[in-house]
């Protein structure tokens, strides 16, 4: 007799939820783990969720676990930040068949040194060599990347993986991007660091998410970005601008732009003009 795998302490996928986050992102099971699948799938989970910090911003419950994501952006419609975007994603791999290492990354490491340990997850696929699989920095790659130092270039954006002091490996975003840089190692795990990070980047009010509304959304060449009440359409070769101005603007643009579910989102509008932002 078998029996479907059981999920009790939230780090991986059943049975029953891999198969709604494959129908989530539109995709059938693959036949075989290979880069060509990997690939599919890396693209198809950021063409279908948002990047998405608004728990933070709002004070709404939050959790590491994937399965915590899976309930929010698979039954709920939400998109989610690193921790949740990756950890959803590695979830799903490992449930496939995939051979994944959760890592613990630290954004703009290069700037804030090893405090920043634990404020960033980030993956690792191991096929024929090792991959770095990279859903939650929201305007960066869209499809695995090797895990060797060199430069990297994807729908017109130019990205690297450079060495960094310490044995660090630093992943360098677009010119362009939000996230400048993120620094891993690929065989530092460290999940109480993450815990720990989480927390406080989810409460303290000197996190950048606490106090900044943040949401971006890949596109078929680029990505939408909006912080505050500032949105901005991006591609590699152009980038427009427009600013929210009312309550109901931010809501239809939550839904129609961001395909987020988002309860009272005029409560989004009330805390952004709390934080002192005004509309044009």
């Amino acid at each position: 007799m078998t029996h479907a795998p059981s999920n009790k302490d939230g780090m991986t996928l059943t049975a029953a939820q891999l198969d709604a986050y494959l129908a989530r992102i539109g995709m059938e099971r693959p036949a075989s783990c290979d880069i060509l699948s990997l690939s599919q799938l890396h693209r198809a989970h950021l063409m279908s969720f948002t990047w998405e910090a608004l728990d933070a911003f709002m004070g709404w419950p939050s959790a590491i676990t994937p399965a915590f994501a899976f309930a929010k952006m698979v039954e709920k419609r939400r998109g989610g930040w690193c921790y949740e975007m990756n950890g959803l994603f590695g979830a799903a791999l490992a449930a496939l068949g995939f051979r994944v290492t959760r890592l613990c990354g630290g954004v703009d490491r290069e700037k804030l040194g090893d405090i920043a340990i634990g404020n960033h997850l980030t993956l690792r696929v191991d096929l024929d060599r090792p991959y770095l699989a990279e859903v939650g920095v929201a305007d960066a790659i869209v499809e695995p990347v090797p895990l060797a130092v060199g430069p990297v270039r994807q729908r017109g954006f130019d990205f690297s993986i450079m060495p960094a002091d310490g044995g660090w490996l630093r992943f360098n975003n677009h010119p362009g991007g939000i996230a400048k840089s993120f620094d891993f190692r690929p065989d530092h795990s460290d999940e109480a660091a993450m815990i720990a990070t989480h927390g406080w980047l989810m409460h303290d009010p000197g996190s950048p998410f606490t106090n900044a509304l943040a949401v971006l959304r890949h596109t078929t060449d680029g990505y939408v970005a909006l912080q505050n009440d500032r949105l901005r359409r991006v591609t590699a070769n152009s980038l427009s601008h427009e600013s929210i101005t009312s309550a109901d603007h931010l809501a239809d643009t939550l839904e129609t732009v961001f395909d987020l579910d988002i309860p009272q989102p005029g409560r989004v509008w009330e805390r952004l003009q709390a934080i002192g932002v005004k509309a044009a």
